[in-house]
């Protein structure tokens, strides 16, 4: 299991670093004002719709059910199964794409109120009409990945969506040498969105080609897909509750200038460590607990949920504590250019540092809803995620006078409310199981993150003061350096708590089976 979350969590890693690249031009090419708040409600709710779908969300209903019939009725009966999954989920997009383009302003108006009224409402929906082509591909695209990852080929799944990302980069850092109006560039940015699901379509059919694991591609809407559509809708909305609480804030965010674009960049530097954690969880979790809860193996469970949460907590509290302690010169490195300003800073920076208090409960939820999902409940998980939804807009209306950092407040409550639910079911109705090194490790695990993250607080007090008036070039390199050392000291403490040696990392890793990293 290790290796295939190290083959999932680098190629999320790259798409992330991609990512951040996109964001940073965005910045710099539209600002924080009308222009860019109306791109941005249009993105994310493409955005939503595409995690939704990717990043491991079908995977929580599409592995059980494909191995399930694999295991029935035989290899034939389950390319059978994906072929009716992948035709019928591909034609539903595309029809919920149609009827989505043909009341956009209605949704647009929904999903930004502030925004009716004004010119930024027509900006933000010829923006989504342009958008609006990748969901169609998102359909195909997220079934052939599921099937790959439930044979264990996480390389292609892993690393595909990296061409969304560099198709944007493209055409932006064209714009950025031919300089157009920010409502000119919005719109060429816009259309490349759907490109880039072209693009990312196109790589998995020519994979698909070489191997029959959805044939014959038909339309069905027969009693078996029936099943396994009432379980994938409630997994896909239960495995996106970061991107919807995103969304909740939102909505009540539009009715003030810029907080829209402010939240959007300070929940990207989020998405970095939720998305490794979140997208490993879901891609391998689900199917390791999936042959183990089929199987009756209790060892097996017991060692692949004290794993996850194990990775979970490891990775997510050091995360935080950088985040926090970093906000400001993380932010103006990555995005304060161009039309992104000094003041844009200050606020996405405290909007970061409230969002990263709940960046610990959203991986909890990652690490906790697989061992539902594996027993074919995707209720739970859906009840815990709308409970926090409801968190988050009765907070956000409560502390929305205090603009961006009191609707960030309001999200990590949010998330934090979710965990907690989910971590009281799992105890009620399965019992969460942990082997004997978990509660050994994992008081450890804390207490080398909170020890770098003192550490790493204190030398950015010294350092970064000492910086600021300095090129940009060596800021860069300074926080850099903070960063990687931070990252030095907390591997040596958890080797000298004892956590893990890297002697024990690679015979972890020599362990998993070598047909994990098939591409």
């Amino acid at each position: 299991m290790i290796r295939s979350l190290l083959t999932v969590s680098t190629g999320t890693l790259a798409s992330r670093l991609l990512g951040f690249a996109r964001d940073a031009m965005v910045a710099a090419l539209l600002g924080a004002g009308p222009v860019a708040d109306a791109f941005l409600v249009a993105f994310q709710l493409v955005n939503v719709i595409r995690r939704l779908l990717t990043e491991g969300a079908l995977n929580a209903t599409l592995i059980p059910a494909w191995l399930r019939v694999r295991a029935a009725q035989g290899e034939v009966a389950a390319a059978a199964f994906a072929g009716r999954v992948l035709g019928t989920i591909s034609l539903a997009l595309a029809v919920v794409t149609l009827a989505i383009g043909f009341v956009m302003p209605m949704v647009i108006a929904g999903l930004a109120p502030g925004f009716v009224g004004s010119d930024t409402l027509q900006l933000a929906v010829n923006d989504a009409w342009l958008m609006l082509p990748y969901l169609a591909f998102a359909g195909p695209v997220t079934v052939m990945m599921g099937l790959l990852n439930a044979q264990h080929r996480f390389a292609l799944t892993a690393f595909s969506p990296l061409l969304f990302n560099i198709a944007l980069i493209a055409v932006m850092s064209a714009l950025l040498l031919w300089r157009q109006e920010a409502a000119t560039a919005a719109l060429l940015i816009a259309f490349t969105v759907g490109i880039a699901g072209m693009l990312q379509l196109s790589m998995l059919v020519l994979r698909r080609g070489k191997e029959n694991f959805a044939t014959p591609l038909r339309v069905s809407l027969d009693g078996e897909m029936r099943g396994f559509l009432r379980k994938a809708l409630p997994g896909m909305l239960a495995n996106s509750g970061p991107q919807l609480l995103i969304v909740a804030g939102a909505i009540i965010a539009s009715r003030a200038p810029s907080v829209v674009s402010w939240l959007y960049f300070a929940n990207r530097l989020i998405e970095l460590p939720l998305g490794i954690v979140g997208t490993a969880m879901g891609t391998v979790l689900v199917p390791e607990l999936t042959r183990a809860v089929r199987s009756g193996n209790h060892d097996a469970i017991v060692h692949a949920e004290s794993r996850g949460l194990e990775l979970a907590v490891g990775l997510a509290l050091p995360a935080t504590l950088g985040l926090m302690v970093l906000s400001q010169p993380i932010v103006r490195l990555l995005f304060e250019h161009g039309a992104f300003g000094a003041t844009d800073t200050a606020a996405t920076a405290q909007a970061l540092t409230w969002l990263a208090l709940g960046l610990p409960a959203h991986v909890l939820v990652k690490a906790l809803s697989p061992a539902f999902f594996a027993r074919d409940d995707t209720m739970t998980p859906l009840w815990a995620t709308l409970v926090g939804l409801g968190v988050a807009v009765i907070a956000a209306l409560g502390l929305g006078s205090l603009g961006a950092p009191g609707i960030a407040a309001a999200i990590a409550l949010a998330a934090w409310s979710s965990a907690a639910l989910l971590v009281s079911r799992s105890a009620a109705r399965f019992g969460f199981s942990l082997d004997a090194d978990a509660p050994r490790r994992l008081p450890r695990i804390s207490a080398a993150a909170l020890a770098m993250g003192t550490l790493l607080w204190l030398a950015a007090r010294f350092v970064l003061p000492w910086a600021a008036n300095a090129h940009g070039l060596t800021q860069a390199a300074l926080l850099g350096l903070l960063i990687a050392g931070g990252l030095a000291i907390y591997a040596a403490l958890l080797a000298v708590f004892g956590v893990v040696t890297p002697a024990a990392a690679l015979r972890a890793i020599r362990a998993s089976r070598h047909g994990d990293l098939r591409a």
